[in-house]
């Protein structure tokens, strides 16, 4: 029984692999504290989690859901958009309903990408971007993105005829894994080589609300012309710790959106009414717990690059996302790292190297962990003698 070439050629996940690590590790009876997955260890608002409540009781949230999303849920997510980031959008034309912002990240290519398109894709960056062109048939023209320069895609150093054959360009700000954020005039920037070479621009700003010291993060869709060339993919999950409910949207250019939406409702019967309802709760409710979650995750990030600067690493304060990313000690590669840190302290992080060949000699760890296992973490690794001196 043979499988698909695409299926041959498609590498384990990430986050599974790490899965499995993680439980081997544990027959073997080693004391595991995994700082390795980004996923919240707060729990969802509570008024969150009671609005889904009272519309689960109600049976006519039981039958199919709306493809496009309820008009409810459209209207709440141009309204955040508007007090958010001053976007105004079409909630019928604009905006669509997604089961989390990863599947439509993973459908957009199945829109415009035939066998053999080229996609522009961040390295190191997330494992879907590429997997999603890998789906579509297509090609991916990895963009380094560098610690020189400021782990921004460098887009004169694309070759034109690459980029005249580019159908997609995948961006990612505040950025996983490296934490980086847009600085003022990258959008702009994106915007005029898109236009130039006819490229789609997909956005993913799961991590716009989860920043620090006072920064706040831009809407790609606030950039002029930027609604003439790409899309934004945003999430429940991180902003409101709802990893688990599987909701979030894209919004921006009205073909774009048409084209996605097509492939969905070929492809899935949309999202349970009853969380929907419950997002609209969450984007039009108080907004308090994001600045509380916001205020936590500041003091972890601290935590973390305090223990580790004084083991010998020079990091500097991040501004956005649930990540820290740095290099390896001197004398390893990122799995050979993760594999030592394992095995001498049950500590489980990630290899930069699973998100890209420019992420070899980094290693990311997050901060949706609890502090005492933070700490505890830290401890390990200060105890074992591992410093950034390696070896």
């Amino acid at each position: 029984m043979e499988t698909a070439k695409r299926i041959r050629e498609l590498p384990p996940y990430l986050f599974a692999e790490i899965d499995k690590k993680i439980a081997d590790a544990k027959r073997r009876g080693v004391d595991v504290l995994s700082l390795a997955i980004g996923d919240p260890d707060m729990p969802t608002p509570e008024h969150i989690v009671r609005r889904l409540v009272e519309t689960a009781q109600d049976p006519q949230n039981h039958r199919y859901p709306s493809y496009e999303g309820l008009e409810e849920f459209r209207g709440a997510i141009a309204g955040w958009y508007e007090r958010r980031f001053g976007v105004k959008l079409d909630p019928d034309k604009e905006i669509v309903s997604l089961i989390g912002s990863k599947e439509g990240i993973a459908h957009i290519p199945l829109c415009f990408v035939d066998p053999g398109d080229i996609n522009l894709i961040p390295d190191p960056g997330y494992p879907v971007y590429g997997i999603g062109t890998l789906f579509a048939g297509g090609r991916s023209y990895m963009m380094p993105l560098l610690e020189s320069n400021g782990y921004l895609p460098d887009l004169s150093a694309i070759p034109v005829d690459v980029a005249r054959a580019a159908k997609l360009m995948f961006i990612n700000y505040p950025n996983n894994p490296t934490a980086a954020v847009a600085p003022e005039g990258f959008f702009e920037e994106v915007v005029e080589f898109a236009k130039k070479y006819d490229i789609i621009v997909c956005h993913d700003a799961a991590y716009t609300e989860i920043t620090y010291d006072g920064y706040r993060a831009p809407s790609f869709l606030q950039t002029p012309g930027a609604m003439d060339v790409g899309i934004e993919f945003h999430s429940l999950s991180k902003t409101y710790n709802m990893t688990g409910w599987r909701i979030g949207w894209a919004a921006g250019n009205r073909t774009v959106i048409e084209a996605l939406g097509r492939i969905k409702t070929n492809i899935d019967s949309g999202i349970f009414q009853a969380i929907q309802y419950a997002a609209i709760a969450a984007l039009t409710g108080p907004q308090e717990p994001i600045e509380e979650a916001c205020r936590i995750y500041a003091r972890r990030r601290d935590m973390i690059i305090d223990g580790l600067n004084a083991l010998g690493w020079n990091l500097k304060p991040t501004r956005g996302s649930i990540y820290i990313w740095a290099p390896v000690p001197r004398g390893y590669d990122s799995i050979g790292f993760a594999s030592y840190l394992l095995e001498k302290t049950g500590v489980v992080i990630t290899p930069g190297i699973g998100y890209g060949k420019h992420g070899e000699g980094y290693f990311r760890v997050s901060l949706t962990y609890p502090d005492s296992k933070i700490a505890e973490a830290l401890n390990r690794i200060k105890e074992a003698g591992v410093t950034f001196a390696g070896k």
